[in-house]
């Protein structure tokens, strides 16, 4: 297992774990998922409190696993529909192998959203509001990075396994499709991940179903340009 751990790090991942898959490439990714998006979770709750950061790193982990199970069967099926060749178990490891390069390049970037944590308005500031949005939109950011690096490599991936880029280039689109819809609702009902300034710290909110991720980033960005 801790060889599979340092080819996913190095970057090595190739076909053969796809086209073989077994119980040490799924452990060695189920910890890279953990680990890495728990130690950036908590650099995105720690602005807010210590125990923001707790939940953060614990809810972040959880998120990328409900994503992975809620579009399980989906993803299997539009993997076989668009003619990849890849049955349900290797469309699992496929997404598990993105989201564990995911989440290693997110605790690649934790010393530097601490910088930005650091030299953001704190919470006790007249300037608070700011500093919440200028989290927001820099994790974001981050985020963002590390699910386009992570998605290039599943790609090169899909290139190799279906042999043609248009069936690949399908695949991943669909893939994107699904998880990024789910994922932003799962991500909506478990906030708060960086927490507010004026709402109490809190594992949920008391109404996680009202209103949606779409408009606090947009929100945010009317905060710091507007």
């Amino acid at each position: 297992m801790i060889k599979h751990l340092k080819t996913l790090l190095r970057g090595e991942v190739d076909a053969r774990c796809l086209e073989k898959p077994n119980v040490r490439w799924f452990i060695a990714y189920c910890i890279a998922i953990v680990l890495g998006s728990s130690v950036y979770g908590a650099t995105i709750g720690l602005w807010r409190a210590p125990l923001q950061s707790v939940f953060t790193a614990i809810k972040f982990p959880l998120l990328i696993f409900l994503t992975c199970i809620g579009n399980g069967a989906v993803n299997g099926m539009l993997a076989q529909v668009l003619g990849s060749g890849l049955s349900f178990r290797q469309t699992a490891f496929a997404i598990l192998m993105s989201f564990a390069v995911a989440s290693l390049i997110l605790g690649g970037f934790s010393p530097i959203t601490l910088f930005i944590l650091y030299n953001a308005p704190p919470l006790a500031s007249e300037h608070a509001i700011i500093g919440h949005s200028v989290m927001l939109v820099a994790h974001v950011c981050v985020i963002a990075f590390a699910g386009v690096m992570a998605n290039r490599r599943l790609f090169g991936l899909l290139r190799k396994m279906s042999g043609h880029d248009t069936t690949a280039r399908a695949v991943l689109f669909s893939w994107l499709a699904g998880n990024l819809f789910l994922g932003a609702q799962l991500a909506w009902n478990l906030r708060p991940f960086i927490g507010s300034p004026q709402l109490a710290v809190q594992f949920l909110r008391e109404d996680p179903l009202r209103g949606n991720f779409y408009e606090a980033v947009w929100r945010a960005f009317r905060h710091l340009f507007v």
